[in-house]
């Protein structure tokens, strides 16, 4: 998903108003209870939960997503940068770095943050894509311990182009969950092409390999992911989150075969509507019929804690997002070995 989770460390508030039930009544008591170690985050592993930071933009709509945040902070001075998209508001400097600052409101065609209201904001800070950034929003609510059944796909007939990857119903409202990775992509684009040289060594490989089964609920990510995979020789198969996904082997597998022999492997998100990436590996692991067909999971979380899940759920791989060559090169040397 456009997906942001939260790290395994305690998510820090400086100065923050940020409180559990309310939106817009300010000093209101720090939040507490968020998850503080690997032992505790890998307790969700498998069981389909998630914990989903919430936040408002201008105006009262809920929004939420699953961020790996570092740390959320009330807007520091932001130093310009010189020749720089508008929605682009700074450089915070934090804890030793230098951190760009989207405002989260104009990436999606929201207006931007006056700049008088900046210092009433607060920045959530988070490591996405290898790289570390913060998102400008008006207000941060609290985290909800969730089940991703209860993270719906965006209703049909919204369109290609919107800036959401799911939604779900907390109090009884709407919360629209937005696709970090599609604004990312608009504002600081990642290099998508393989190399010449992994093109030419792919080229040299024996065909004939059966296609890879990618799952990804941002259609950004699978955009990039089956033109790496393309690029290198391969066919593609692609769903939009764990639950298709298994239906799909399910399907294939109904007159008796095994998924490895429709399959290469899976790549797969870990952060996805109506049913996430872990429980997909563990579904998968546990049915013979699909047991022996090799899983990587492919996500913006990195780190420790994030291979001890990997580990206790059983998947056979783990690369975060998004290397072409890197993703290139493992799925050849995966394929190969047969």
């Amino acid at each position: 998903m456009g997906d942001i989770i939260l790290s395994s460390r305690q998510l820090t508030l400086k100065n923050s108003k940020m409180h559990a039930g309310a939106y817009d009544r300010p000093g209101e008591t720090v939040m507490a209870g968020v998850l503080d170690s690997v032992n505790q985050r890998t307790q969700l592993v498998g069981q389909n939960r998630l914990e989903l930071l919430l936040f408002r933009l201008r105006g009262r709509q809920i929004y939420g997503n699953v961020f790996k945040v570092k740390e959320v902070l009330q807007c520091p001075k932001l130093s310009s940068i010189p020749n720089s998209r508008a929605v682009v508001r700074g450089v915070a400097h934090t804890r030793g770095e230098t951190i760009p600052v989207i405002d989260l409101g104009m990436a999606i065609g929201l207006p931007g943050i006056p700049q008088e209201e900046l210092p009433n904001s607060f920045v959530i800070i988070t490591e996405y894509n290898r790289k570390t950034q913060g998102f400008l929003v008006t207000a941060v609510d609290r985290i909800m311990n969730m089940n991703w059944e209860d993270i719906l796909p965006p209703p049909k007939g919204t369109g290609k182009d919107i800036y959401l990857t799911a939604v779900t119903k907390i109090d009884d409202k709407l919360a629209e969950i937005i696709d970090v990775e599609k604004i990312l992509s608009e504002v600081s684009p990642l290099r998508e092409d393989v190399t010449e040289e992994l093109r030419s060594r792919s080229a040299a490989r024996a065909p004939g390999h059966l296609p890879v089964l990618v799952v990804d609920d941002s259609s950004v990510a699978r955009r990039q992911i089956e033109r790496c995979l393309i690029a290198i020789g391969m066919q593609v198969v692609t769903r939009n989150d764990g639950k298709q996904a298994l239906q799909y082997l399910q399907e294939i597998t109904e007159d008796g075969s095994k998924a490895k022999d429709h399959l290469s492997l899976i790549i797969s998100d870990v952060e996805m509507p109506e049913m996430d990436g872990y429980t997909l590996v563990t579904r998968v692991k546990s049915d013979p019929a699909l047991s022996d067909l090799f899983v990587m999971l492919h996500t913006s979380l990195s780190g420790v804690f994030n291979k001890a899940m990997v580990q206790k759920v059983g998947a056979d791989d783990f690369m975060a997002k998004f290397s072409p060559d890197e993703l290139a090169e493992r799925i050849m040397e995966i394929v190969d070995k047969g």
